[in-house]
């Protein structure tokens, strides 16, 4: 009698939760151009009202909301009337030209990104004797807290590692005697930790969830004190943790670019947006990690690596000049690959003629394409740069400044690393997380007013409506 009273209740419960589902699911359905209509803001409001849109001017640049240190962007020249004068493109950490910081690097045959950081951070080239001593900070928290991976990332996996990554910076604050100070050498401390701590936790998000998931094998590895961030996530990341040299310095390097790029873009302006309210470092750093999963902003490596594949699959021999202009024409009609018209790797908001640091990855690039047995794949890359510009401005019927960017290359050098999909945007972070530190630093350091943007409001005054006359919009 008590188990068909057992059955009888577990079949109204569920039958109760399909209903819910089910109501939900259409009123879901059935709202969703209503609530679009509601929210609806016409494109000539914003010109009528003067307002700039995504903060960008009618030019498509930036409008200025600060000032900074830490990293500079020049993509173009201004002439006496405010117009846009193309130029190669630069990229400066500190006042130092990316690719001199790159190329003391690549001479000299060593990683780099620890001293990239160093400098984007504390403001200055490090000695010797500081690096080291900085390396040693950063080796000591390699490995997480006592019982963290287990907790909080292998009892709980997500199928988004971004997501993961944000959750257990957050988590981190509970592991933290002090982390509502918002001192300089507090902050400082819990930037060090946080970038000692990143590879293992992407790397750890990245086992779990093809474990629970994707059904793969387990393959846990402790980090290495005294290997570089790039050594340690490529260890970390690979069932038996093996790695070359040329992988891990390339990737270093890949770091090294990625590191900063202005404090105009989202994920950067988001941490200077949420230190301004003098919230803890957990919380601003997860800020800018959710800022960078958005595909608008982190994800084009991926969608790079994506489209890179569908070519091949519609255009096998890649040597067909012709087959494969016709499959890129496709894509910038929109009628292939997904179908947005895009060509991923192609074209910055900023840079005009070149981005530096597709240069400098574009020669690192050919070196592994070399190694791995990939000159086809990067061949490939090659080509797109070089052709579709013109294929584009055939489409248009004018001229358009597009060239390759970052992406290009960074998503043919994760795959050529055999570095997950998955796992693309969470290094994208990894990287940038010392930028973001920066940032976060300067922001506290100037005693900045809290940032308060205006919205202009645009509804028109209603006249309140008793609720027994109201007639049902959603229903």
């Amino acid at each position: 009698m008590l188990d068909k009273l057992k059955s009888k209740h577990k079949e109204q419960k569920e039958s109760r939760e399909r209903k819910r589902l089910d109501s939900t699911s259409a009123l879901s359905s059935d709202s969703a151009k209503t609530l679009v209509a509601k929210n609806k803001i016409s494109e000539e409001l914003y010109i009528q009202k003067r307002v700039k849109r995504g903060l960008r001017n009618a030019n498509g640049t930036g409008v200025v909301v600060g000032l900074t240190h830490i990293g500079e962007v020049n993509g173009y020249k201004k002439d006496s009337q405010g117009n846009k004068i193309p130029m190669e493109g630069q990229l400066l950490y500190r006042g130092y030209d990316i690719e001199d910081l790159v190329n003391s690097v690549y001479s000299e045959n060593r990683f780099g990104f620890e001293e990239v950081s160093f400098l984007l951070m504390l403001g200055t080239l490090p000695t010797k004797k500081e690096l080291a001593l900085f390396n040693e900070i950063l080796g000591s928290h390699r490995e997480l807290p006592k019982g963290f991976a287990r907790d909080m990332i292998l009892t709980a996996p997500s199928n988004n590692i971004m997501n993961k990554l944000a959750r257990s910076v957050l988590a981190l604050y509970s592991y933290d005697e002090n982390p509502d100070d918002i001192s300089i050498p507090n902050v400082l401390r819990q930037s060090m930790n946080l970038m000692g701590y990143f590879p293992a936790i992407i790397s750890y998000a990245y086992q779990a969830k093809s474990n629970y998931y994707d059904n793969q094998s387990l393959h846990l590895h402790a980090p290495i004190p005294e290997l570089s961030t790039s050594e340690n996530i490529l260890r970390m990341l690979r069932p038996m943790g093996e790695y070359t040299d040329l992988e891990a310095k390339l990737l270093d390097i890949c770091m090294i670019l990625h590191a900063e790029h202005g404090g105009g873009n989202n994920s950067s302006f988001s941490t200077h947006l949420i230190s301004s309210t003098g919230t803890d470092t957990y919380s601003a750093i997860a800020t800018a990690v959710g800022s960078l999963k958005g595909p608008r902003h982190g994800g084009a490596n991926i969608a790079v690596i994506k489209m890179l594949n569908d070519i091949k699959q519609h255009v096998p021999d890649t040597g067909n000049k012709s087959a494969l202009d016709a499959y890129l024409v496709k894509i910038l009609k929109g009628e292939a690959n997904d179908h947005t018209g895009l060509v991923y790797g192609m074209g910055h908001a900023i840079y005009t003629l070149s981005d530096p640091r597709a240069r400098i990855l574009k020669d690192m690039a050919k070196q592994l394409a070399v190694s791995k047995d990939k000159i086809e794949d990067f061949l490939l890359c090659n080509y797109i740069e070089k052709r579709v510009p013109d294929l584009k401005a055939e489409l248009t019927g004018k001229e358009v400044m597009l060239p390759a960017n970052v992406d290009l290359y960074s998503g043919f050098v994760y795959d050529a690393l055999d570095i997950p999909t998955d796992v693309a945007t969470p290094l994208f972070a990894t990287a940038r997380l010392s930028g973001w530190c920066a940032h976060r630093l300067e922001e506290l350091s100037n005693e900045s007013k809290l940032m308060r943007p205006a919205y202009l409001s645009v509804q028109e005054p209603q006249e309140y409506i008793p609720i027994s006359q109201r007639k049902a919009t959603y229903l």
